[in-house]
């Protein structure tokens, strides 16, 4: 006999270990200046869609989408997909699956070009910085470095009867793709290894640099060292 599902928030309450996204999230709710943030970007954000139009998503909801998005490095569909399978980020962003809205992938898209249209993205991070500073925490802007699978048909029936030439085989983890991997803004076979465009990633004004153990470089960790970067490797 098939068991019962229980509810959502029935067996969160039973859950008898905290994940470390939960405990990141559990913080920045507590020490993040929200009343602040939100009079800051308020002035900008409509008050009413267009006649017929669902209303605009609470300001509060979507500045903690954008947060969470922009702290796990997300795009705006994988935002989307979040909100549906983390509790911990519904629970983040005050959302109840079943009786609250869902913000989709162009909401939270549009979210980040109303930030970038009035330049809030740098005030909101400066106003975070102050204030974190006076609780005697520092928010430091980086580099991460890390490559994207960007995955691939490697069917050969197609017009060339051939896969595409600029694609290879890579593993990571215990999966294989066919694939080219996006280094930042910049593409690649996936024969590639990421530390080998690791020099051509950095712009040279970071003031940190975080990657996984794959770029491990003792040089690379003294040249950082040398400039008061902070070394996250």
């Amino acid at each position: 006999m098939p068991k019962l599902p229980a509810l959502p928030g029935l067996r969160n309450a039973m859950k008898t270990k905290r994940t470390r996204r939960e405990q990141v999230l559990a913080e920045m709710d507590t020490v993040l200046p929200w009343a602040r943030l939100l009079a800051l970007i308020a002035p900008h954000y409509p008050k009413a869609e267009p006649e017929g139009s669902h209303p605009p998503m609470p300001l509060e909801t979507m500045l903690r989408v954008n947060f969470h998005q922009n702290w796990y490095a997300l795009s705006d569909p994988t935002a989307e997909e979040s909100l549906y399978d983390s509790e911990a980020m519904r629970r983040f962003t005050g959302i109840e699956l079943g009786d609250d809205r869902i913000p989709g992938k162009t909401t939270i898209l549009n979210f980040r070009h109303l930030q970038d249209r009035h330049a809030l993205t740098e005030a909101i991070f400066a106003d975070v910085n102050a204030h974190l500073a006076d609780k005697g925490v520092t928010l430091r802007s980086g580099t991460l470095m890390d490559a994207t699978i960007i995955d691939a048909p490697s069917s050969t029936k197609n017009k060339a009867k051939a896969r595409d030439p600029e694609m290879s085989s890579t593993k990571r983890g215990n999966d294989w793709y066919f694939c080219m991997k996006a280094h930042s803004l910049e593409t690649s076979t996936a024969k590639l290894q990421d530390s080998r465009v690791w020099d051509e990633l950095l712009h040279g004004e970071e003031t940190s640099v975080w990657a996984d153990g794959g770029h491990v470089s003792a040089e690379r960790e003294a040249a950082s060292s040398a400039s008061d970067k902070v070394w996250g490797v």
